[in-house]
């Protein structure tokens, strides 16, 4: 297949998938006449091999949606409303620094906070020139925490980095636990690995909190109560050493602090834990014997678990069971949490930390709501990119009663007039990945991409790059970081000798190829990055920050102790988070926000499957559909999806969830809150 262009507005262009998901797909984008007509999967990539996701395939859909932002605006109405009247680029961007600079003099640099995540998963876009500017600037920084800091800090503990098994290598397994993770929606490729490897004899659990679509399509599902995973993992743990399933020669050559780990989990046992989670007893043991048997067994380990108070601990303590059995030493064994740390670009060189005059407070981007609302010396002005926080961010009403603050001075810079951009001052049009070039590099398989522009700018939008600098030159930085083109950054940031696996991987081949794997070696033998060089079954690192140093099961906060039900808001099918949730096909393929609750709670409560239900806390409410069944253990509440707002629609799932941080990282808790729920009459 002809991979290049015919002519520049008519042929078939490889790209890339932007959005925030561990598969970063190989696309080949169709145009006629400059414009995308059809999204496909590449086939020549060998890990996404043409299958794509509804999300991307209907890209062009929002590309050239009509709400699509087209021009800077102010704002002329209240905040929160719609009212926003068309200025040019040279009075935004006049108006940004003007208040910017009277801030600084005002109230100091710090005043200023950037608000990001990943909502484009280009690094220059995400973590180049705008770091570059902020640090320049002297901003507050922000702790990027929301998504999965938690589990990051706890799997660092045990493995050293984000280092994993490789996916591709997974179609060797003959046992896969999917833990926490609804694959089927947010990992397609790995649960197409795990098919060619069940026709290969391998066998597939499930292990989550709701029977989503990846519990339906498991060989054997198994429901846990939220927030206890990491009891089910140390109960794993006792079968195993009590049986005598492990491999005691991969614990004394790679691990540190098995004996210790052996003594601690004899507290574990099947009645003790069964109690805790749920679990029966006879599949407690079924599941060990399995995992303890059949080799290679491979566990991936998703977000959903680190999202509880104690998030960090649980994913540090699952990490620890591929060492008991020796997993690691087998093709296609082991584990991914995740593997970021492979492909660790250089970071100083495209971000220039060096630019700070002086180090600046830190704010956790899941205090948003009390850092707007309670901080001293106060955020006068709020840069928003590559976010939505009216919708994503945690206590969500929290969150908008500090954005409705008249003396906040709030920029959007994105494609759409999103919730939070209804309370911006200062509205800037964002173009789209395939307007831009980036690099990319995923946090689950081994390949970096490369993304060249595709279509031109849409109206007078622009990137997060181009914007940047238009924002140093009128605040007067003269540094060369901000005269960089993206060809300079994407050299910049594969010029790394300090990790081999990016050796030989340049702009040039990047250009040529499209996408290149990076020189990846198993982990074992090897040396972690460990303080130890080992798996630390035991921790003297975690000892000497306060943390029990064996992996330990804490049970959940008791802060809403009296409200019923434990509340998951997880994703759903056809978003990313609230990306694509204002997309109209989007939302018809999901149809309605459902709250999946027990069979035998609803009918407790005079509920019955499709009646109206209103989900509430001190925090906030919403109105629901009810779907009752056994998809979910009692005492457990799930929706699905983070929507758009729309007039009548009271569908804010996180203004129910707690900003209170987890036991590591600074992690979100979104997934620890407390609801009572009732029938709407």
């Amino acid at each position: 297949m002809n991979h290049t262009f015919i002519d520049r507005q008519t042929g078939i262009v490889p790209a890339v998938c932007s959005l925030d998901c561990p598969d970063q797909c190989g696309l080949l984008v169709h145009k006629e006449a400059g414009t995308i007509v059809k999204i496909e999967g590449d086939p020549a990539h060998p890990v996404t091999q043409g299958a794509i996701c509804n999300k991307v395939r209907h890209m062009a859909e929002r590309i050239y949606d009509a709400k699509r932002l087209r021009y800077p605006m102010k704002r002329v109405g209240e905040k929160g409303g719609d009212r926003f009247e068309r200025i040019t680029w040279e009075e935004a961007i006049d108006t940004i620094t003007s208040r910017w600079k009277k801030l600084i003099a005002d109230d100091g640099s710090e005043s200023i906070l950037p608000y990001s995540f990943y909502g484009n998963m280009g690094r220059l876009g995400t973590e180049g020139m705008d770091r570059r500017f902020f640090h320049r600037l002297g901003a507050s920084r922000l702790m990027y925490t929301i998504c999965e800091a938690a589990g990051t800090e706890g799997y660092k503990y045990t493995m050293g980095a984000s280092y994993g098994t490789d996916p591709e290598e997974t179609v060797h397994a003959k046992l896969f636990i999917l833990w926490g993770i609804n694959a089927v929606s947010t990992n397609m490729h790995q649960v197409m690995l795990a098919e060619q490897a069940r026709k290969n004899g391998a066998t597939i659990v499930v292990i989550d909190v709701h029977k989503n679509q990846t519990g339906r399509w498991a060989d054997w599902f198994i429901p846990v109560r939220p927030g206890t995973d990491t009891a089910l993992a140390l109960g794993l743990m006792h079968i195993l050493f009590a049986e005598q399933l492990t491999n005691e020669s991969f614990l004394r050559e790679y691990t540190v602090g098995y004996e210790e780990l052996r003594d601690h989990v004899r507290a574990y046992d099947p009645h003790t834990v069964s109690a805790i989670t749920g679990v029966p007893v006879d599949d407690l043991y079924r599941l060990a014997r399995m995992y303890g048997t059949i080799s290679p067994s491979f566990i991936r380990i998703g977000n959903g678990p680190q999202h509880h108070d104690n998030g960090g601990m649980c994913v540090r303590t699952i990490a620890c069971l591929p060492a008991l059995t020796g997993a690691w030493l087998h093709k296609g064994g082991g584990a991914i949490k995740g593997n970021s740390a492979y492909l660790e670009h250089n970071v100083a060189a495209l971000q220039r930390p060096n630019l700070m005059k002086k180090s600046t407070r830190r704010i956790n981007m899941n205090l948003l709501g009390s850092a707007l609302l309670e901080l001293e010396p106060p955020i006068r002005s709020l840069y928003v990119y590559n976010s939505n926080p009216a919708v994503v961010a945690p206590s969500a009403n929290k969150v908008r009663q500090g954005l409705v603050r008249e003396d906040l001075f709030t920029v959007v810079h994105d494609l759409f007039l999103t919730e939070t951009a209804k309370y911006a001052d200062i509205v800037l049009p964002a173009t789209s990945s395939f307007e831009n070039t980036d690099l990319y590099r995923s946090y689950w398989h081994h390949y970096v991409h490369i993304q060249q522009p595709v279509i031109e700018p849409y109206a007078e939008s622009k990137s997060n790059v181009e914007v940047f600098r238009l924002l140093a030159r009128a605040m007067g930085f003269e540094e060369q970081a901000f005269l960089d083109t993206e060809e300079d950054m994407i050299r910049q940031a594969l010029d790394h000798p300090g990790n081999p696996v990016l050796e030989g991987m340049t702009y040039e081949r990047l250009a040529e190829k499209q996408f290149l794997k990076g020189k990846v070696k198993p982990l074992f033998p090897g040396t972690l990055r460990t303080p130890s060089g080992k798996i630390e079954l035991y921790s003297k690192q975690m000892e000497r920050k306060g943390y029990t140093p064996l992996p330990t099961y804490t049970p959940l906060a008791e802060e809403e102790g009296d409200l019923p039900f434990l509340f998951i808001p997880g994703p759903n099918h056809n978003f990313l988070n609230s990306t694509f949730a204002h997309n109209e096909k989007h939302a018809r393929m999901e149809k309605t926000l459902r709250l999946h609750m027990n069979a035998a709670d609803a009918t407790a409560l005079g509920i019955a499957s499709g009646d109206r239900v209103r989900v509430w806390n001190h925090r906030g409410e919403c109105e629901l559909t009810a779907a009752a069944g056994d998809d979910v253990l009692p005492g457990v509440v799930v929706s699905q999806g983070l929507w758009a707002d729309a007039p009548g629609r009271k569908s804010l799932v996180n203004a129910l969830t707690p900003e209170r941080v987890a036991d590591m990282g600074g992690g979100a808790t979104f997934f620890s809150g407390r609801v009572q729920v009732e029938k709407l009459h």
